[in-house]
């Protein structure tokens, strides 16, 4: 038994020599034990779209309950442990770390890297999600958590619930932000030092700009949070007095401290389905990005104005109009980033040459749901009207286009966009399509009626209603809802179907603009035989200029002095760097 010396491919080290061979695991052992960033992304998103049925399942129990007035089919404690469940799920179980998969996988290959800065690292994140999970929902053999995903005390700190639901939520959330800190720990390192040369950070792509300013975003939000529930368990468990009014304590400190991680959190979860967009439409408009450095400007923008704007969360909560005034100011400020970004998409898509394939239809639908979304954020930012709108169902309806609309279809078209990638397999055009209009039909049908049941004044959070005018707006939701489900499943299909009988998709189908298509689908484990130098924001254009020119320069040569022919290079391998 030997150690070897780094391979000329890889420059690393295998661990163990056994007769003059590395040791290899195989099977699931080296799937739960690799330190390869592109396996580690695909569990993270594995991992997260189990997470996603079981909180679509969740939605879809409550949407049956609330499909017909005064409905006994939940009772309303099961009622409101799949509402905290469904919330807790989706945000910290499914939005924020799938945007970890997609960054693990496709970073390091983006900026030209071998690997993520701490791969072993990188693993533990991935397991302590898994932990996150397991302790949250192994909470239902006991008592599940039932004060809703925004756990407000003195509801969740006093002894009014029963069972340890609550500190099982706690528990499992610090397992899960422990995990995506040291997620953006290893991003923010990666993007700042393991470049390739060129690649300068105005030459960075746009995904990765809105990954690293994502990892920012987690390391001062969710290390805020961290120290939130700490303070919650503390009451709780060892007599403590934060949220205790009794005992000269405030629960709305708690609301305070809660969102100054929630607002920073839309953007979190927002951000990434952003840097999908920004890279997915226009490599089918065939343009380059309009703006490049607004859309990356923006970007920043939006997120040293996202922690300013917590309390426009709280304006039913007693403030000073001038406090109300400032918060509602700042609300009004983070929507002009926002339309920057949507003008350059707009403007990239004008006089393009479009290709409407899949990753396109759900990057459009993308733009057009977070732009209808964020317009009834505006109007929500008016703090009297928001006084005679919250805790209804329009806020539920707003909330959703901005999450599901805004970062569901931007998931959707990174999945088709990046498939070929992953897998070697292009996904079927035809199935991508008839899930696209699905869920556009299902996701408008599910929440439009939901902005007209809270302007009827149908409050958020309650198991049962009366049919005072509320029926038609929630049997039209539930059937959306149901709609929406059914487009969710065809992509999963799709999914297991185009792994096993896929076309073969070739290293660059899209004929793309970044450096992940410069490898063979899917990528060895090194990923570059050759690290290209980077000269420009789109280096895999100039790559294919550049064999381009050199073939010209040969079939020249050849036709003027009689050279041999040309023999092309052999399928998969890399074009020699510029």
């Amino acid at each position: 038994m030997t150690t070897a010396a780094p391979t000329a491919k890889t420059g690393k080290t295998p661990e163990i020599i056994v007769g003059g061979l590395p040791e290899r695991r195989s099977g699931w052992i080296d799937w739960v034990t690799t330190t390869d960033h592109k396996k580690i992304g695909i569990l993270y998103l594995f991992t997260t779209a189990f997470f996603f049925l079981v909180g679509g399942v969740e939605a879809l129990l409550m949407r049956i309950q609330l499909g017909s007035p005064d409905n006994t089919f939940l009772d309303p404690t099961t009622y409101n442990q799949l509402f905290t469940l469904h919330g807790t799920t989706m945000i910290f179980m499914v939005v924020v770390p799938i945007a970890a998969g997609f960054g693990n996988f496709l970073v390091p290959l983006m900026i030209g890297a071998r690997d993520m800065a701490f791969p072993r690292l990188n693993m533990l994140s991935w397991w302590l999600l898994v932990a996150g999970g397991a302790v949250l929902y192994g909470s239902i053999f006991w008592e599940a958590p039932q004060a809703g995903w925004t756990s407000y005390p003195p509801l969740s700190s006093s002894g009014f619930l029963p069972g340890s639901g609550i500190d099982a939520w706690i528990l499992g959330l610090h397992l899960v932000g422990i995990s995506s800190i040291l997620g953006a720990i290893n991003f923010v390192v990666t993007i700042h030092n393991m470049r390739a040369p060129g690649m300068s950070l105005s030459r960075i792509p746009l995904f990765v700009w809105t990954i690293l300013v994502y990892s920012y975003l987690i390391i001062i939000a969710l290390s805020s949070f961290a120290a939130t529930l700490a303070m919650l368990l503390v009451d709780r468990q060892f007599d403590g007095t934060f949220f205790d009014t009794n005992a000269g304590g405030d629960p709305v400190l708690w609301q305070h401290l809660f969102w100054f991680m929630g607002h920073p959190e839309v953007y979190i979860m927002a951000l990434p389905g952003f840097g999908m967009v920004s890279e997915i439409i226009p490599v089918f408009a065939r343009k380059p990005i309009f703006g490049y450095k607004a859309i990356a400007a923006s970007t920043a923008a939006i997120a040293f104005l996202s922690v300013m704007v917590w309390a426009h969360h709280m304006f039913a909560v007693p403030m000073a109009t001038g406090v109300l005034g400032f918060f509602m100011i700042t609300s009004f400020a983070v929507a002009v980033p926002t339309g920057i970004k949507i003008f350059n998409w707009v403007a990239t898509l004008w006089r393009g040459n479009i290709e409407f394939r899949v990753p396109l239809l759900f990057a459009v639908g993308l733009v057009a749901q977070f732009a209808l979304g964020g317009m009834t954020g505006v109007m929500l930012a008016v703090f009297p009207l928001d006084w005679q709108l919250t805790d209804t169902y329009f806020i539920v309806a707003h909330m959703h286009h901005v999450l599901f609309g805004g970062i569901a279809f931007g998931i959707m078209a990174g999945l088709y966009y990046w498939f070929p990638k992953m897998s070697g397999r292009m996904m079927s055009e035809g199935l991508g399509k008839l899930s696209f209009w699905l869920m556009v039909i299902g996701f408008n049908a599910t929440f439009l009626p939901q902005y007209s049941a809270g302007l009827s004044g149908m409050p958020r959070r309650v198991a049962e209603y009366n049919s005072s005018g509320l029926t038609e707006y929630n049997v039209i939701s539930t059937i959306g809802a149901f709609i929406l489900a059914l487009g969710v499943l065809v992509t999963v299909y799709n999914v297991f179907a185009s792994i096993r009988n896929g076309r073969p998709a070739g290293p660059d189908p899209w004929q793309a603009n970044t450096l992940e298509w410069f490898t063979p689908s899917p990528p060895p484990e090194h990923n570059f035989d050759v690290i290209p130098t980077v000269r420009s924001a789109e280096p895999m254009k100039d790559i294919r200029r550049a064999v381009e020119q050199r073939e010209a320069a040969l079939a020249a040569g050849t036709n003027g002095n009689g050279a041999g022919p040309h023999v092309s290079e052999p399928p998969g391998k890399q074009p020699e760097p510029l």
